[in-house]
């Protein structure tokens, strides 16, 4: 009704268009007033408009992955003093949206000839400690210039992101280059268990005989489906979803590789995770450091 009087005001007057219309001079040039004077706003107005740029803060931080539930534990962690379903209605009203999981896709192939270490895992995807278990996996990612792959190493007490790499094969020196960053990152890894599926990259002899030297213990999926491995593939699943179809098309592997640098930094140090009670995954594990610490001096 506003906008109504706005467009024809020079053309018939506001007096001569109130008169046909069910509202007052005076609300339109109060209306009108508050558009100037933000101070004039009903104070819930004021709250909204103030809410409407902290939740878009967080949402921008997060690539513009979160939705209003993740944006309303963020706000909480900070302080703010709001209800859920008022983000939700915020969000909703300015057009913020988190991204939505598409389908999986499947990358390894499964070579039933080949000698498999036995399945220490058996889809219990827990850990009580860091270094206690890892699971890895990877994925395709389309370009410009053809396929690059990203491989990953997850820790699964807190879902850290240890190692990772992007290259343009899919070949065993993807996933042994993500293992030896993720060997490099941490130490004492000697009796973890690393998990992966069935894929031929994870049964080569090279890769094999690296655990080994490493004092890990190999474990792969006894079925070969996607839930012998559901927690890497859940991870891989927030990739796809927060980078690859979010920030996509991508020209080529360098493209791809800062965009995974960026997320994995963020995914490690400020990312919140529902499994972490809403952390993340470095502030719990520095937690459980603490927790040791105190341990240590109280004995």
């Amino acid at each position: 009704m506003v906008a109504f009087i706005d467009r024809y005001r020079d053309q018939y007057g506001v007096e001569l268009i109130c008169r046909q219309l069910p509202i007052a001079p005076s609300v339109y040039y109060e209306h009108k007033a508050r558009e100037v004077a933000t101070a004039r706003r009903p104070l819930q107005v004021q709250r909204d408009a103030w809410l409407t740029d902290e939740i878009r803060r967080v949402w921008e931080a997060s690539f513009q992955t979160y939705g209003a539930r993740k944006v309303w534990h963020q706000l909480k962690r900070e302080g703010f003093d709001v209800a859920r379903c008022t983000v939700e209605r915020l969000m909703r009203r300015d057009g913020l949206q988190g991204v939505v999981r598409g389908r999986s896709c499947r990358t390894t192939r499964p070579t039933p000839a080949a000698a498999c270490p036995d399945d220490h895992v058996q889809r219990q995807f827990r850990a009580g400690q860091p270094n206690q278990l890892w699971v890895a996996d990877f994925t395709y990612v389309a370009t410009w210039a053809g396929f690059v792959y990203t491989a990953f190493i997850i820790d699964v007490f807190a879902r850290q992101i240890v190692g990772w790499r992007v290259a343009k094969s899919m070949q065993t020196g993807l996933v042994l280059d993500a293992l030896e960053q993720a060997l490099h990152e941490r130490t004492g890894c000697d009796g973890l268990i690393h998990h992966s599926d069935r894929g031929s990259q994870y049964l080569s002899v090279c890769y094999t005989d690296r655990l080994a030297e490493a004092g890990i213990e190999g474990s792969v999926g006894s079925t070969g489906d996607s839930y012998d491995n559901a927690l890497a593939e859940s991870v891989i699943g927030l990739y796809k979803t927060e980078v690859i179809r979010h920030r996509g098309p991508w020209r080529g592997t360098d493209d791809v590789e800062y965009a995974t640098l960026e997320w994995v930094d963020w995914f490690n140090n400020r990312r919140l995770l529902e499994p972490n009670g809403y952390r993340p995954p470095v502030e719990l594990e520095q937690q459980y450091h603490e927790t040791l610490n105190r341990q240590a001096i109280a004995a």
